[in-house]
């Protein structure tokens, strides 16, 4: 009788890579960075009016200029727990 060596399956190591922090990391950051995008496309405009509408004053500021300093900040959190990590292998 002959003893079968197991060697470890490739497709763990596959799987091990698909699960990884960071690839979950970068998607999640991906997905912030596309939001702020179509939110400059597709968001409306913030308007403010200073008095009457037809005589006053009449600000636009485009809405992903708010929204882009969360998705900064979040960028931020997210590299920092994502990628900060050393991982034990």
């Amino acid at each position: 009788m002959t003893a079968l060596q197991h060697e470890p399956l490739q497709d763990t190591r596959r799987w091990s890579r698909f699960v990884a922090p960071e690839m979950w990391a970068s998607l999640a950051i991906v997905a912030m960075w596309l939001a702020v995008l179509f939110a400059a496309i597709y968001g409306p405009d913030i308007v403010s009016a200073n008095g009457v509408a037809d005589i006053g004053e009449r600000t636009t500021v485009p809405s992903v200029v708010v929204v882009a300093p969360f998705a900064f900040l979040g960028t931020w959190v997210v590299a920092k727990y994502g990628f900060g990590r050393e991982r034990k292998e």
